[in-house]
Protein backbone atom coordinates (compact mmCIF):
# COMPACT_ATOMS: atom_id res chain seq x y z
CA UNK A 1 0.00 0.00 0.00
CA UNK A 2 1.31 3.44 -1.03
CA UNK A 3 -0.31 6.93 -0.02
CA UNK A 4 -1.91 8.83 -2.26
CA UNK A 5 -0.50 12.49 -2.83
CA UNK A 6 -2.89 14.00 -0.77
CA UNK A 7 -1.79 11.43 2.30
CA UNK A 8 2.23 12.02 1.01
CA UNK A 9 1.38 15.55 1.83
CA UNK A 10 0.51 15.51 5.41
CA UNK A 11 2.60 13.13 6.69
CA UNK A 12 5.71 14.80 5.28
CA UNK A 13 3.91 17.42 6.70
CA UNK A 14 3.36 15.68 10.54
CA UNK A 15 7.60 14.45 9.99
CA UNK A 16 8.13 18.65 10.34
CA UNK A 17 6.00 19.19 13.38
CA UNK A 18 7.45 16.43 15.24
CA UNK A 19 11.33 17.65 14.52
CA UNK A 20 10.09 21.02 16.45
CA UNK A 21 8.09 18.72 19.04
CA UNK A 22 11.54 16.98 19.35
CA UNK A 23 13.10 20.29 19.88
CA UNK A 24 10.74 21.98 22.25
CA UNK A 25 10.24 18.64 24.10
CA UNK A 26 13.30 19.07 27.01
CA UNK A 27 12.04 22.77 27.27
CA UNK A 28 9.75 22.49 30.38
CA UNK A 29 12.00 19.85 31.92
CA UNK A 30 15.44 22.01 31.92
CA UNK A 31 14.38 23.48 35.55
CA UNK A 32 14.09 19.88 36.77
CA UNK A 33 17.29 18.86 35.43
CA UNK A 34 18.83 22.24 37.03
CA UNK A 35 17.94 21.16 40.05
CA UNK A 36 18.00 17.64 39.97
CA UNK A 37 21.63 17.74 39.12
CA UNK A 38 22.29 21.59 40.29
CA UNK A 39 23.60 22.56 36.89
CA UNK A 40 24.05 26.02 35.51
CA UNK A 41 21.99 27.80 32.58
CA UNK A 42 24.77 27.33 30.56
CA UNK A 43 24.57 23.83 30.97
CA UNK A 44 20.90 23.73 30.33
CA UNK A 45 21.82 25.95 27.25
CA UNK A 46 24.34 23.35 25.93
CA UNK A 47 21.47 20.93 26.36
CA UNK A 48 19.84 22.48 23.73
CA UNK A 49 22.71 23.43 21.65
CA UNK A 50 24.28 19.78 21.21
CA UNK A 51 20.80 19.18 19.00
CA UNK A 52 21.43 22.37 16.40
CA UNK A 53 25.25 20.99 16.80
CA UNK A 54 24.20 17.13 15.77
CA UNK A 55 22.22 18.04 13.27
CA UNK A 56 24.19 21.17 11.24
CA UNK A 57 27.54 18.20 9.59
CA UNK A 58 24.46 15.91 9.25
CA UNK A 59 23.00 18.23 6.85
CA UNK A 60 25.87 19.64 5.13
CA UNK A 61 26.89 15.70 4.52
CA UNK A 62 23.68 14.48 3.87
CA UNK A 63 21.39 17.21 3.03
CA UNK A 64 21.29 16.13 -0.64
CA UNK A 65 20.77 11.98 0.04
CA UNK A 66 16.93 11.66 -0.26
CA UNK A 67 17.40 13.66 -4.03
CA UNK A 68 19.33 10.81 -5.00
CA UNK A 69 17.70 7.38 -3.08
CA UNK A 70 14.28 8.57 -2.51
CA UNK A 71 12.41 11.44 0.19
CA UNK A 72 10.78 7.75 2.24
CA UNK A 73 13.79 6.31 3.12
CA UNK A 74 16.10 9.14 4.35
CA UNK A 75 12.49 10.21 6.47
CA UNK A 76 12.97 6.65 7.86
CA UNK A 77 16.09 6.48 8.73
CA UNK A 78 15.68 10.05 10.70
CA UNK A 79 12.22 9.06 12.37
CA UNK A 80 14.59 6.12 13.47
CA UNK A 81 17.18 8.30 14.85
CA UNK A 82 14.52 10.36 16.78
CA UNK A 83 12.94 8.03 18.25
CA UNK A 84 16.29 6.34 19.72
CA UNK A 85 16.89 10.33 20.89
CA UNK A 86 13.43 10.51 22.51
CA UNK A 87 14.01 6.90 23.82
CA UNK A 88 17.45 7.69 25.52
CA UNK A 89 16.10 10.71 27.52
CA UNK A 90 13.15 8.69 28.44
CA UNK A 91 15.62 6.29 30.20
CA UNK A 92 18.08 9.33 31.56
CA UNK A 93 19.91 8.08 34.41
CA UNK A 94 22.49 11.23 34.09
CA UNK A 95 23.09 13.96 32.04
CA UNK A 96 25.62 11.83 29.89
CA UNK A 97 22.28 10.11 28.59
CA UNK A 98 20.36 12.96 28.02
CA UNK A 99 23.02 14.81 25.72
CA UNK A 100 23.26 11.24 23.95
CA UNK A 101 19.58 11.58 23.49
CA UNK A 102 19.98 14.91 22.22
CA UNK A 103 22.42 14.44 20.04
CA UNK A 104 19.93 11.20 18.23
CA UNK A 105 17.29 14.19 17.95
CA UNK A 106 19.70 16.38 16.16
CA UNK A 107 20.64 13.48 13.54
CA UNK A 108 17.40 12.41 13.38
CA UNK A 109 16.01 15.56 12.70
CA UNK A 110 18.87 16.72 10.12
CA UNK A 111 18.14 13.45 7.77
CA UNK A 112 14.40 13.82 8.00
CA UNK A 113 13.40 17.31 7.88
CA UNK A 114 14.79 18.73 4.59
CA UNK A 115 13.32 15.31 2.63
CA UNK A 116 10.14 16.00 4.37
CA UNK A 117 9.81 20.08 3.46
CA UNK A 118 11.03 18.52 -0.04
CA UNK A 119 7.92 15.97 -0.39
CA UNK A 120 5.97 18.40 0.48
CA UNK A 121 5.94 21.05 -2.23
CA UNK A 122 6.81 17.70 -4.58
CA UNK A 123 2.91 16.24 -3.21
CA UNK A 124 1.45 19.97 -2.82
CA UNK A 125 0.01 20.24 -6.26
CA UNK A 126 0.09 23.57 -7.67
CA UNK A 127 1.91 26.45 -5.93
CA UNK A 128 3.73 23.83 -4.16
CA UNK A 129 6.30 25.72 -2.70
CA UNK A 130 4.33 28.46 -0.97
CA UNK A 131 2.08 25.94 0.19
CA UNK A 132 5.10 24.04 1.51
CA UNK A 133 6.09 26.99 3.27
CA UNK A 134 3.34 28.00 4.73
CA UNK A 135 2.24 24.30 5.83
CA UNK A 136 5.46 23.61 7.25
CA UNK A 137 5.44 26.73 9.71
CA UNK A 138 1.97 25.84 10.58
CA UNK A 139 3.27 21.74 11.50
CA UNK A 140 5.92 22.79 13.52
CA UNK A 141 4.23 25.40 15.25
CA UNK A 142 1.78 22.52 16.09
CA UNK A 143 4.59 20.55 16.66
CA UNK A 144 5.88 23.47 19.62
CA UNK A 145 2.88 23.92 21.45
CA UNK A 146 2.24 20.31 21.61
CA UNK A 147 6.03 20.00 23.16
CA UNK A 148 5.32 22.42 26.06
CA UNK A 149 1.43 21.84 26.47
CA UNK A 150 1.56 17.87 26.91
CA UNK A 151 5.43 18.43 28.33
CA UNK A 152 3.85 20.80 31.06
CA UNK A 153 0.84 19.01 31.86
CA UNK A 154 3.13 16.00 32.34
CA UNK A 155 5.59 17.63 34.53
CA UNK A 156 3.05 19.47 36.99
CA UNK A 157 0.59 16.67 37.36
CA UNK A 158 1.98 13.10 35.69
CA UNK A 159 4.07 11.14 37.84
CA UNK A 160 8.00 10.61 36.92
CA UNK A 161 8.07 14.17 35.12
CA UNK A 162 11.67 13.89 34.29
CA UNK A 163 10.84 11.48 31.46
CA UNK A 164 7.15 10.64 31.53
CA UNK A 165 6.47 13.03 28.10
CA UNK A 166 9.57 11.12 26.24
CA UNK A 167 8.04 8.02 26.24
CA UNK A 168 4.99 10.04 24.55
CA UNK A 169 6.79 11.23 21.83
CA UNK A 170 8.63 8.16 21.51
CA UNK A 171 5.14 6.87 21.11
CA UNK A 172 4.16 9.39 18.59
CA UNK A 173 7.23 8.96 16.38
CA UNK A 174 6.47 5.58 16.13
CA UNK A 175 3.11 6.20 14.76
CA UNK A 176 4.64 8.78 12.28
CA UNK A 177 7.05 6.50 11.47
CA UNK A 178 4.20 3.95 10.32
CA UNK A 179 2.95 6.04 8.10
CA UNK A 180 6.16 7.83 6.32
CA UNK A 181 6.64 4.07 5.80
CA UNK A 182 3.76 4.38 3.30
CA UNK A 183 5.05 6.75 1.43
CA UNK A 184 5.91 6.94 -2.12
CA UNK A 185 9.21 4.99 -2.52
CA UNK A 186 11.08 7.06 -4.94
CA UNK A 187 11.55 10.82 -6.41
CA UNK A 188 11.76 11.33 -10.01
CA UNK A 189 15.49 12.10 -9.59
CA UNK A 190 16.24 8.46 -8.36
CA UNK A 191 18.12 7.74 -11.29
CA UNK A 192 20.32 11.20 -11.12
CA UNK A 193 23.54 9.13 -10.30
CA UNK A 194 25.21 7.51 -7.49
CA UNK A 195 25.22 9.62 -4.42
CA UNK A 196 27.66 11.58 -2.90
CA UNK A 197 28.08 14.70 -0.39
CA UNK A 198 27.72 18.00 -2.72
CA UNK A 199 27.42 21.32 -2.38
CA UNK A 200 24.08 22.88 -4.03
CA UNK A 201 24.53 25.11 -6.88
CA UNK A 202 22.28 27.84 -7.06
CA UNK A 203 21.98 29.60 -10.46
CA UNK A 204 23.24 33.05 -10.11
CA UNK A 205 19.95 35.32 -10.08
CA UNK A 206 18.66 33.35 -7.54
CA UNK A 207 20.95 33.65 -4.85
CA UNK A 208 19.49 37.05 -3.45
CA UNK A 209 16.46 35.05 -2.75
CA UNK A 210 18.19 32.15 -1.12
CA UNK A 211 20.42 34.74 0.92
CA UNK A 212 17.63 36.81 1.89
CA UNK A 213 15.53 33.67 3.09
CA UNK A 214 18.42 32.02 4.60
CA UNK A 215 18.85 35.34 6.89
CA UNK A 216 14.76 34.87 7.22
CA UNK A 217 15.08 31.26 8.75
CA UNK A 218 18.66 32.05 10.81
CA UNK A 219 16.64 35.03 12.70
CA UNK A 220 13.61 33.23 13.45
CA UNK A 221 15.64 30.08 14.54
CA UNK A 222 17.36 32.76 16.74
CA UNK A 223 14.60 33.94 18.43
CA UNK A 224 13.09 30.29 18.89
CA UNK A 225 16.59 29.91 20.87
CA UNK A 226 15.29 32.31 23.32
CA UNK A 227 11.93 30.73 24.32
CA UNK A 228 13.00 26.92 24.08
CA UNK A 229 15.91 27.07 25.95
CA UNK A 230 15.19 29.71 28.24
CA UNK A 231 11.91 30.19 28.32
CA UNK A 232 10.82 28.27 31.04
CA UNK A 233 13.67 29.78 33.00
CA UNK A 234 12.70 33.17 32.30
CA UNK A 235 9.26 32.68 33.41
CA UNK A 236 10.25 30.69 36.66
CA UNK A 237 13.62 33.50 37.93
CA UNK A 238 11.71 36.43 35.78
CA UNK A 239 8.01 36.40 35.67
CA UNK A 240 7.98 34.19 38.78
CA UNK A 241 5.50 31.84 37.71
CA UNK A 242 6.21 28.65 39.48
CA UNK A 243 3.82 26.32 37.89
CA UNK A 244 5.69 24.06 34.71
CA UNK A 245 1.67 23.69 32.97
CA UNK A 246 1.41 27.52 33.00
CA UNK A 247 4.89 28.13 31.78
CA UNK A 248 4.12 25.27 28.99
CA UNK A 249 0.94 27.29 28.22
CA UNK A 250 2.49 30.37 27.99
CA UNK A 251 5.31 29.33 26.19
CA UNK A 252 2.72 27.10 23.33
CA UNK A 253 1.05 30.61 22.82
CA UNK A 254 3.89 31.75 20.60
CA UNK A 255 3.44 28.58 18.87
CA UNK A 256 -0.07 29.27 18.67
CA UNK A 257 0.76 32.64 16.92
CA UNK A 258 3.89 31.25 14.48
CA UNK A 259 0.69 28.41 12.92
CA UNK A 260 -2.35 30.97 13.27
CA UNK A 261 -0.25 33.29 11.56
CA UNK A 262 1.01 31.36 8.69
CA UNK A 263 -2.08 30.27 7.95
CA UNK A 264 -3.39 33.90 7.39
CA UNK A 265 -0.13 35.12 6.04
CA UNK A 266 -0.33 32.34 2.63
CA UNK A 267 -1.69 34.99 0.20
CA UNK A 268 1.58 37.23 0.97
CA UNK A 269 4.27 36.84 -1.29
CA UNK A 270 7.32 35.85 0.43
CA UNK A 271 9.32 38.72 0.15
CA UNK A 272 6.76 40.53 1.71
CA UNK A 273 6.58 38.20 4.87
CA UNK A 274 10.45 38.60 5.14
CA UNK A 275 9.92 42.32 5.46
CA UNK A 276 7.07 42.39 7.77
CA UNK A 277 8.44 39.71 10.12
CA UNK A 278 10.95 41.74 11.93
CA UNK A 279 9.10 44.31 12.82
CA UNK A 280 6.92 42.07 14.87
CA UNK A 281 9.71 40.48 16.27
CA UNK A 282 11.22 43.48 17.52
CA UNK A 283 8.18 44.13 19.26
CA UNK A 284 7.68 41.03 21.12
CA UNK A 285 11.76 40.54 22.82
CA UNK A 286 11.14 44.43 23.72
CA UNK A 287 8.24 43.40 25.24
CA UNK A 288 10.01 39.94 26.80
CA UNK A 289 12.62 42.08 28.31
CA UNK A 290 10.20 44.13 30.11
CA UNK A 291 8.22 40.81 31.16
CA UNK A 292 11.67 40.03 32.67
CA UNK A 293 12.57 43.90 35.06
CA UNK A 294 8.83 44.20 35.37
CA UNK A 295 8.11 40.27 36.81
CA UNK A 296 4.92 40.54 34.02
CA UNK A 297 2.84 37.88 33.47
CA UNK A 298 0.68 39.66 30.75
CA UNK A 299 3.85 41.17 29.25
CA UNK A 300 5.40 37.79 28.98
CA UNK A 301 2.28 36.49 27.10
CA UNK A 302 1.92 39.36 24.77
CA UNK A 303 5.53 38.86 24.19
CA UNK A 304 4.79 35.26 23.18
CA UNK A 305 1.76 36.26 20.85
CA UNK A 306 3.24 38.92 19.11
CA UNK A 307 7.42 36.81 19.04
CA UNK A 308 5.89 34.33 17.78
CA UNK A 309 3.74 36.27 14.93
CA UNK A 310 7.53 37.72 13.97
CA UNK A 311 9.01 34.06 13.84
CA UNK A 312 6.13 32.64 11.34
CA UNK A 313 6.22 35.66 8.83
CA UNK A 314 10.27 35.50 9.13
CA UNK A 315 10.44 31.68 8.84
CA UNK A 316 7.65 30.94 6.20
CA UNK A 317 8.81 34.06 4.46
CA UNK A 318 12.24 32.67 4.53
CA UNK A 319 11.35 29.71 3.57
CA UNK A 320 9.73 30.24 0.89
CA UNK A 321 12.01 32.32 -1.22
CA UNK A 322 14.54 29.36 -0.52
CA UNK A 323 12.10 26.57 -2.05
CA UNK A 324 11.23 28.87 -4.86
CA UNK A 325 14.83 29.47 -5.59
CA UNK A 326 15.82 25.89 -5.38
CA UNK A 327 16.10 23.56 -8.88
CA UNK A 328 14.28 20.99 -8.81
CA UNK A 329 16.67 18.31 -9.16
CA UNK A 330 18.70 19.89 -6.47
CA UNK A 331 15.92 21.01 -3.94
CA UNK A 332 16.26 18.81 -0.77
CA UNK A 333 20.56 19.95 -0.91
CA UNK A 334 19.09 23.60 -1.28
CA UNK A 335 16.68 23.56 1.35
CA UNK A 336 19.74 22.31 3.78
CA UNK A 337 22.20 24.37 2.87
CA UNK A 338 19.20 26.82 4.62
CA UNK A 339 18.59 24.97 7.61
CA UNK A 340 22.47 24.36 8.21
CA UNK A 341 23.08 27.96 8.05
CA UNK A 342 20.14 28.49 10.24
CA UNK A 343 20.41 25.76 12.90
CA UNK A 344 24.18 26.95 13.35
CA UNK A 345 22.60 30.38 14.28
CA UNK A 346 20.30 28.79 16.29
CA UNK A 347 23.44 26.93 18.40
CA UNK A 348 25.32 29.79 18.69
CA UNK A 349 23.04 31.94 19.98
CA UNK A 350 21.79 29.11 22.47
CA UNK A 351 25.42 28.93 23.70
CA UNK A 352 26.02 32.71 23.93
CA UNK A 353 22.48 33.32 25.75
CA UNK A 354 23.48 30.27 28.42
CA UNK A 355 26.78 31.68 29.21
CA UNK A 356 25.77 35.37 29.62
CA UNK A 357 22.60 33.97 31.63
CA UNK A 358 25.35 32.28 33.83
CA UNK A 359 28.23 35.06 33.97
CA UNK A 360 25.51 37.91 34.03
CA UNK A 361 22.32 37.00 34.84
CA UNK A 362 19.28 36.12 32.92
CA UNK A 363 18.16 39.76 32.38
CA UNK A 364 21.28 40.48 31.02
CA UNK A 365 21.66 37.84 28.55
CA UNK A 366 18.18 39.12 27.60
CA UNK A 367 18.70 42.89 27.10
CA UNK A 368 22.18 41.81 24.65
CA UNK A 369 20.76 39.02 22.93
CA UNK A 370 17.61 40.05 21.79
CA UNK A 371 19.06 43.23 19.60
CA UNK A 372 21.98 40.86 18.05
CA UNK A 373 19.31 38.22 17.21
CA UNK A 374 16.87 40.73 15.56
CA UNK A 375 20.31 42.09 13.69
CA UNK A 376 19.67 38.77 11.09
CA UNK A 377 15.67 39.58 10.80
CA UNK A 378 16.48 43.61 9.41
CA UNK A 379 19.84 41.40 7.13
CA UNK A 380 17.20 39.55 5.53
CA UNK A 381 14.39 42.50 4.97
CA UNK A 382 17.48 44.50 3.35
CA UNK A 383 18.43 41.66 1.45
CA UNK A 384 14.89 40.51 0.04
CA UNK A 385 14.05 44.17 -0.60
CA UNK A 386 17.47 45.19 -2.56
CA UNK A 387 17.24 46.03 -6.29
CA UNK A 388 18.25 43.35 -8.23
CA UNK A 389 20.79 43.77 -11.06
CA UNK A 390 18.83 42.95 -14.31
CA UNK A 391 21.07 41.42 -17.20
CA UNK A 392 21.83 43.39 -20.05
CA UNK A 393 21.68 41.81 -23.15
CA UNK A 394 23.76 42.67 -26.04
Amino acid sequence: MTLAARGSFWTAASVAGLALWASGAPTVVYPLYAAEWQLQPSVTTAIFAVYPIALVPVLIVFGNLSDVIGRRAVILMGLAALGAGSLAFGLAPDLTWVFVGRALMGVGVGLALSPATAAMVEFGGPGGARRASSTTTASTATGLALATLVGGGLVQYAPNPMRLSFWVLTAVTAVVFAFAALLPRHTRDEAAGPWRPRLPRMPRDERPSFIAGTLGISAAYAMGAIFLALGAQIARDLVRSDNAFVDGAIISLSAVAIGVVAVLARPLRPRLAVTLGPALAVAGLALLIVAGLAHSLPAFVASSLIAGAGYSLMFSGGLGLVTMSAPTHQRAGVISAAYVVGYLVQALAALGLGVLATTSGLQLALDLGAPLILLLGVAALVVANAPRRVPVTP
